[in-house]
């Protein structure tokens, strides 16, 4: 009996109704075993395959090795390390002084304040002012910026000073003695807006007054205040203001003294208590902070001494302590 021809799963099978085509040449049938078998080889390693599967896992553990091996050992971070990244820093970049820092947490607390009289009793002013300047004593008071004679209205600039806000609410420290007797008060704030001012609170014997502005800026920032128990001399002082209406201006010195006494020009009134400093100081500074390097206000500036009518800053300044300020305007102690 005839046995029907083996085909390989790669050839297609052809129907029986082919007769003619079922027996292959010699020489055909001779060459499918051979085709069929490398095929059958490369079928046998499929992604199913296990072995493909251990081969794979086998070259991932070695790569994973290899890492480990290759990879170097983070070295930890010394002091010497630090040292040196600081010292660079120093060395590349220009670092802001203590002043700077002072000067920049204190600016935005910082107000220009000036006063305003009626042109009807500007020359009764003027007189009063030179009798003061003719007055020979020892300490002079700073007293506001000259006044400005070229005002409009019925209304003269009498002068300015400095104060410094305390209280969210638009509560100012400044001195007495550059509001008093002022027909009207006007505030400018570090953004710039402008407000009336009126005087809610006097401390006469420590030349201090506080005033509330009627407006105050939507990011208006209070000064930080600071106990002046732990202050001493030599410690570094930064004073701002308007001196003779220029600013705000910054002046650095130091703690001079400590506990001094200051008597007005004419000798009717003596201040006790206050803190002596170095720094630059002049008519226009009167009423602003003296700050330490932190920014935080230890004193408000109050007078200078100077034996001659030049009124001008000779190298001692007199500032009354933060203690006595904040009670004038209600705050608690330290």
């Amino acid at each position: 009996m005839r046995r029907p021809a083996l085909y390989s799963s790669s050839r297609p099978a052809r129907a029986a109704a082919e007769p003619s085509e079922a027996q292959p040449a010699p020489a055909e049938a001779q060459a499918a075993p051979a085709a069929a078998g490398p095929r059958r080889r490369f079928g046998a390693l499929s992604p199913a395959s296990p072995a493909l599967l251990w081969a794979a896992i086998l070259l991932l553990g070695v790569a994973l090795a290899l890492s480990l091996v290759v990879r170097p050992e983070q070295r930890r971070l010394t002091q010497e390390d630090i040292n040196a990244a600081v010292l660079k820093t120093m060395e590349t970049q220009v670092m802001p002084s203590e002043y700077a820092r002072a000067y920049d947490n204190i600016r935005p607390s910082v107000v220009r304040v000036v006063s305003y009289v009626k042109k009807s009793r500007l020359k009764e002013e003027d007189q009063q002012q030179l009798a003061r300047k003719s007055a020979r004593a020892k300490p002079k008071p700073l007293g506001p910026a000259e006044a400005d004679l070229t005002g409009d209205g019925d209304e003269v600039e009498n002068g300015v000073g400095t104060g410094v806000v305390i209280i969210d609410k638009g509560v100012i420290l400044t001195n007495l003695h550059v509001v008093h007797g002022a027909d009207r008060i006007k505030v400018i704030f570090h953004d710039g807006l402008e407000s009336p001012a009126t005087i809610s609170g006097v401390q006469a014997e420590n030349d201090l007054a506080v005033l509330q502005a009627a407006k105050i800026p939507d990011d208006m920032i209070v000064a930080t205040m600071r106990s002046t128990a732990d202050l001493a001399p030599g410690d570094k002082v930064l004073a701002v203001g308007f001196p003779f209406g220029i600013g705000p201006s910054a002046s650095g010195g130091v703690v001079s003294g400590l506990g001094r006494v200051f008597r007005s020009p004419e000798g009717k009134q003596e201040m006790k208590n206050l803190i002596q400093f170095d720094a630059a100081a002049n008519p226009g500074n009167s009423g602003g902070p003296l700050v330490t390097m932190d920014g935080e206000v230890v004193g408000i500036v109050t007078a200078i001494l100077n034996p001659t009518s030049a009124r001008t800053f000779l190298g001692i300044g007199f500032a009354v302590p933060i203690e006595n300020a904040a009670s004038a305007a209600g705050l608690p102690p330290f």
